[in-house]
């Protein structure tokens, strides 16, 4: 079925050429080769969540998209903006048939999720990639951007961006030089995150200090109990799953209780705050950081800055 989905794709889009005779595209470079898009597209699909955010933030309203990590089937805060948008499974596992089926006339991706299926997609149609998801989010922000034609506009975001993360950080003064470690915690799974993870990449605009062992090229570390003495800091910033499940609060309160955590001066000191897993870590783009800089301005005791 999905053979017969695709090269009907395909049939479709070389009949489109055609009849368009002299329609004109944009080459884009991406980091699965060289594609011609349109000047002006009208259907596009997105398979990232960050990449999600990403376009509706540009005025885009995608006609599909990546399933959200949770929500049914999209984040709360974007699911007004999606409207009717059609769900394609999560990142790592796109149904193919489906999209075919929607005939898009652009597909925006990512090499990290998506590269294995790239062939299939750009039967489908013209198909862009970033290289990879996560501490890119902003760089990607551009990129996508560029591929809709909305170069101008992408780059006057971050900048508004940028200038509100400044206001951020004269507020908060020299409070920013305290160090910030971030944790995740989850079954099986408990992580320290870097400066090179999507909340890294956002304290980093507000320029607050992190733990020379959170300066890394690695996204996260992968950790065991006996290891919390590396989750030090002066303040501590952690997640968990934000709808609780049994499962997880066990977890949770299993090492919010182990003797090497009460024992952090963080922990000691009041210092250690849980934050919204959602805004920390899921969303991963534009929305979701100017979501952690309205918590982070709560959890310094200042305003948070105007709305651009």
């Amino acid at each position: 079925m999905i053979r017969f989905l695709l090269a009907a794709a395909l049939m479709g889009s070389t009949l489109a050429l055609g009849l368009a005779g002299a329609a004109t595209g944009r080459e884009i470079t991406h980091a699965m080769g060289v594609t011609e898009v349109p000047e002006a597209p009208l259907r596009v699909v997105i398979l990232t969540n960050e990449g999600t955010e990403a376009l509706l933030h540009l005025g885009v309203q995608p006609i599909a998209a990546a399933q959200s990590w949770e929500g049914n089937p999209f984040y709360p805060h974007l699911a007004d903006k999606l409207g009717d948008a059609v769900s394609l499974g999560t990142e790592t596992a796109i149904n193919l048939e489906m999209l075919a089926a929607l005939e898009p006339d652009l597909i925006i991706g990512t090499k990290v999720r998506q590269e294995k299926i790239y062939p299939q997609l750009s039967v489908i149609a013209p198909t862009v990639m970033s290289e990879t998801i996560g501490s890119a989010w902003l760089d990607n922000y551009q990129f996508y951007g560029e591929v809709l034609g909305l170069g101008e506009e992408a780059r006057a975001n971050v900048a508004a961006l940028e200038a509100h993360a400044d206001a951020l950080a004269a507020s908060i003064g020299d409070a920013t030089k305290e160090t910030v470690s971030l944790v995740r915690f989850a079954p099986g799974r408990t992580r320290i995150y870097s400066d090179h993870s999507f909340p890294g990449v956002v304290l980093d605009l507000v320029g607050i200090a992190r733990p020379p062992l959170q300066r890394s090229e690695e996204t996260f570390v992968q950790i065991g109990r006996e290891r919390i003495p590396e989750m030090a800091g002066d303040r501590i910033f952690y997640f968990a799953a934000d709808a609780d499940d049994a499962e997880s609060l066990t977890n949770l309160e299993e090492w919010l209780n182990d003797p090497l955590w009460l024992g952090l001066p963080a922990v000691e000191a009041g210092k250690a705050i849980r934050v919204e897993e959602l805004a920390w870590n899921l969303g991963g783009g534009i929305y979701t950081a100017y979501m952690m800089l309205d918590d982070i301005a709560e959890i310094y005791g200042v305003p948070a800055p105007a709305a651009d």
